[in-house]
């Protein structure tokens, strides 16, 4: 029976081998890179267009001589500039190029804003071959982001935008557009990295080595069922062509902008009128905080948080039900949130945790507005400078103000002068600064400051927190205590 067996289990062991074998063959496949792309291709070309812009661009004026008065080539140089100086005079035309995309059959499309902007005349080549001229509908330069119409015999082709949230690093996506002018053209790569900043306040980039050159700004990067998880707006590179490193603008961004500029002409972000900075791991232990998570705020101008309650020194841990990890998240939420909407904001104070309401403003009418003064105690008459922590500290006066060009109403420590060797020096404080608060409690005076310090040693703290303002803007630095004496 034992040798009957054994044929018959061998013969099993290679059917289950041959199977495995297969299917992990299957999965590969289905995870790694298609046979061909063409399909695809085909399938999303017409929606992509190619952009056409003119610009009236000024005629020279002003001087043009380029040989002093009475050099011999004066008149040489005269009558060649009266032959040439009418044509170089004129206004003239300048084009540029770029890419982009239909997202609705009665013709919406997306681009950069740089690709369109300035520009009199915007027109617009489908890939069949038929040529369109634009509106502009809306911009937005924080985002790059600009939405076009044109007017079809009948309904346009067009594209869907996915979830950028679902794409990973790895998967692979095609860029599409018309790269350095020369026509529609596709390339292919993988994700290579997500959520990346560049310079802007609502940054989310998926970078990718699919090839983008300029022209292609504007254009689609698609996933491979076909949906728009990125606009293709910046690459890097140290010769202006492509070296693998692109940078598109996340879907889920770009579709609140455009929903916006469809419905408005313009973006209407949620404000809530806050200066913060992120929690670094020793403001975290300055706070008692058990991780470096969150929002801290470092000042409260006039606007809703203010009318809500929220206090310089707070710490937002969560916005409208979302936890909040870092500024650059809570900057985003926010933005992304309707204006008008009452939302609870989840702060941590003093070591409690309090929930507030708030009604969010617009952050387009706020832009500019000027921080509210901190309110603050009568400044104590007999003024006296101190060596703390590597700062000489001195608390202002009305010649002090006068000299500093501070306002009237400015109270607190001024620094006279910063011990190179120390760590308020690596901190970045500087001569000129202003300390208003250490611990989350005003200072007026040296006193004030040293027993900030003595009560944040007999708490078993290791470093003090302290709020520091340049020029009106307000940071927190947390020092240690070990040179607190």
């Amino acid at each position: 029976m034992r040798d009957q067996a054994t044929p018959l289990r061998l013969f099993w062991l290679g059917t289950l081998s041959m199977v495995l074998i297969l299917s992990q063959s299957l999965m590969a496949h289905a995870r790694g890179a298609p046979e061909s792309f063409a399909d695809l291709a085909e399938q999303i070309s017409p929606s992509v267009v190619n952009i056409t812009t003119s610009t009236t661009v000024a005629g020279r004026t002003g001087p043009q001589g380029i040989v002093p008065e009475g050099s011999p080539f004066e008149d040489f140089f005269r009558e060649f500039q009266d032959r040439n100086g009418p044509q170089g005079d004129r206004p003239r035309r300048s084009s540029a190029l770029g890419s982009g995309f239909v997202i609705s059959e009665d013709g919406f499309i997306v681009t950069n804003n740089h690709v369109i902007e300035g520009a009199d005349e915007i027109q617009i080549e489908f890939f069949e071959g038929m040529e369109l001229p634009a509106q502009l509908i809306g911009t937005d330069p924080n985002t790059d982001i600009a939405l076009l119409k044109v007017e079809a015999d009948g309904p346009l082709k067009f594209v869907n935008f996915g979830d950028s949230d679902t794409a990973r690093v790895g998967d692979w996506v095609m860029a599409m557009g018309n790269p350095l002018g020369q026509g529609f053209s596709v390339s292919a790569g993988i994700v290579s990295a997500r959520n990346r900043a560049l310079s802007g306040t609502y940054d989310d980039y998926i970078q990718t080595d699919a090839a983008i050159n300029r022209g292609n700004s504007g254009g689609p990067l698609f996933n491979m069922d076909g949906d728009v998880i990125g606009v293709n707006t910046a690459i890097l590179s140290p010769n202006g062509g492509s070296i693998g490193i692109g940078f598109s603008m996340a879907s889920n961004v770009v579709t609140r902008v455009v929903d916006q500029l469809k419905e408005f002409g313009e973006t209407r972000r949620g404000w809530l009128g806050v200066r913060i900075q992120d929690v670094t791991d020793d403001v975290a232990e300055a706070l008692g905080l058990p991780e470096a998570k969150g929002a801290l705020v470092s000042d409260v101008p006039d606007g809703p948080a203010k009318e809500g309650g929220v206090l310089a020194g707070d710490v937002i841990v969560s916005f409208d039900g979302v936890e909040v990890i870092d500024t650059r998240q809570l900057v985003r939420v926010v933005a992304n949130t309707q204006v008008g909407k009452s939302v609870r904001v989840v702060v941590n104070r003093e070591g409690e945790t309090e929930t507030l309401k708030i009604t969010l403003g617009r952050r387009e009418e706020a832009e500019g507005a000027v921080p509210a003064a901190m309110p603050g105690e009568e400044e104590p008459d007999a003024p006296v400078t101190a060596d703390i922590m590597g700062l000489t500290l001195q608390p202002l006066s009305d010649e002090l103000r006068a000299e500093m060009e501070l306002d009237e109403s400015a109270k607190g420590l001024a620094v006279m002068s910063v011990d190179e060797t120390s760590e308020a020096f690596e901190k970045g404080l500087r001569a000129g600064d202003i300390i208003t608060e250490a611990s989350q409690s005003q200072v007026l005076s040296i006193d004030d400051l040293e027993a900030r310090i003595e009560e944040a040693k007999e708490a078993g703290r290791k470093s003090i927190l302290l709020l520091v303002r340049r020029g009106g803007d307000p940071r927190f630095v947390a020092l240690s205590l070990e040179s607190g004496e």
